[in-house]
């Protein structure tokens, strides 16, 4: 059972109900550290000032924030304590919105909020609603001396909290390098691009979809902590830039249509 991570509680108008937060994902990244290649002890890393070459403890520094170039605003701890956001273990949800005016490109972290004791009964009557509407609940929390906002949606009868990027942390499409567009797809090859989706087409199964490399680097670890000689694949080659569209196109429709049918 995964450990609660904050305590609070959600209100909407004057209802209240306090809940516990747990994390809903878990970090399965392969994490390596760094050894010394000769003897194979694990090395550590040292702050030094390069001005003087002074070896320094964390207590010997300050944050600096770059205004340009090698120049430095000094801000100390208490200046950042005085102006964190006010304590608060309340959720509030300021709007309802349609979860379908949601870019994805917002969401950021998702945790699972389950009712404290004797709440479940306006717990449920929230997850309920969410469903039945189609809409999340848009607000704020302060969590480890951050604000943050956030989007509360129902998932499988339990409310999923996903912290959410502010506007002006997400870049606008508008931003990006322009691209020339040197011909207008046909129509013929847009029908082709159809048929090809549709094939592909499926429900979602999570489950049917693996990290292929993490996977390969475990065993990888796992053999060689065993002793066993390890005889390495060959390295995979890129394929060829598509030179025919039309042409790409039929080919994977072809290859698709093939695997489906093997798949029955």
């Amino acid at each position: 059972m995964p450990r609660v991570i904050w305590n609070g509680s959600i209100s909407f108008g004057l209802v209240n109900i306090p809940v516990r937060m747990f994390v809903a994902v878990r970090d399965h990244d392969v994490r390596f550290h760094l050894l010394h290649a000769r003897d194979g002890v694990r090395v550590h890393q040292k702050l030094f000032c390069p001005a003087d070459g002074e070896e320094l403890d964390h207590e010997d520094t300050v944050r600096g924030y770059e205004t340009s170039p090698d120049t430095y605003v000094v801000v100390h701890q208490d200046e950042l304590d005085a102006l964190a956001p006010k304590a608060s273990r309340n959720i509030e949800i300021l709007d309802f919105v349609d979860i379908a005016e949601i870019d994805p490109v917002y969401y950021q972290h998702p945790y699972y909020l389950l009712p404290e004791e004797r709440s479940a009964g306006p717990y449920a009557l929230l997850v309920q609603a969410l469903e039945d509407s189609g809409r999340v609940g848009i607000g704020k929390l302060v969590m480890r001396n951050k604000e943050y906002l956030a989007a509360l949606r129902p998932v499988d009868g339990v409310i999923c909290l996903e912290t959410m990027r502010f506007a002006d942390e997400v870049m606008p499409t508008g931003e990006m390098e322009k691209f020339e567009l040197d011909r207008e797809p046909t129509k013929r090859e847009l029908s082709m691009a159809m048929q090809l989706i549709d094939t592909l087409s499926s429900s979602f199964d999570p489950e049917k979809y693996h990290d292929e490399y993490r996977e390969a680097v475990m065993e990888l670890i796992e053999s060689k902590a065993e002793g066993q000689e390890v005889t390495m694949p060959e390295a995979f080659v890129e394929p060829g830039k598509v030179v025919d569209l039309m042409s790409a196109l039929e080919e994977s429709l072809a290859r698709a249509r093939e695997k489906k049918e093997r798949a029955g």
